[in-house]
This record gives C-alpha cells, structure tokens and sequence, in this order.
C-alpha cells in the first residue's frame, strides 16, 4: 500500500511540475476538452449516464476499445469515427 501512495503521489507532483510547461498545459487542456466534449455527446445523443460516457470517451481515447459499450445510433457512429481521428 505504501508504492501506491507514493506513485500517486509522484505523479500528481510530475503533473504538477508539467503544468508549468506551456505545450503540456495546452495538451493537457485539448485533452480535458475532448474528454468533455465526447462525454457530453454520448450522454445526450447514446443516453448513456455520465460516467458510462466518460468511461467510453477514455476507452475510446487511449485506443484500449474493450467493446462493452458501442454507439447504436447513426449520429454516434460518425460521431466516434471523427472522435477518434481527432483523439489520435
């Protein structure tokens, strides 16, 4: 238990340290707005909880696709093949 603790505390300090760095916050920020943008869509056009939607924007995101939840509308669809395009 203490190697956890001291991962999670290594990395919110190299976040941290990252933030002073102009490209890392502007990364960081792309990457916050995509998750958002991506969350609110699959909640509102899917009717996906938030959380569900969040979790398939990371998923989707880090190219991991387990597959568990998947777009069953047309908008989603194109939606998400665009998503990952720009996520890349």
């Amino acid at each position: 238990m203490p190697a956890f603790i001291i991962l999670i505390f290594r990395f919110f300090r190299s976040l941290w340290q990252g933030m002073k760095d102009k490209d890392f916050r502007a990364l960081f920020l792309w990457v916050l707005v995509l998750l958002v943008l991506g969350t609110w869509f699959y909640a509102r056009v899917e009717g996906w909880s938030a959380l569900d939607a969040l979790y398939f924007s990371v998923v989707t995101l880090t190219t991991v696709g387990f597959g568990d939840f998947v777009p069953q509308t047309a908008a989603g669809k194109i939606f998400t093949i665009f998503y990952i395009l720009v996520g890349l």
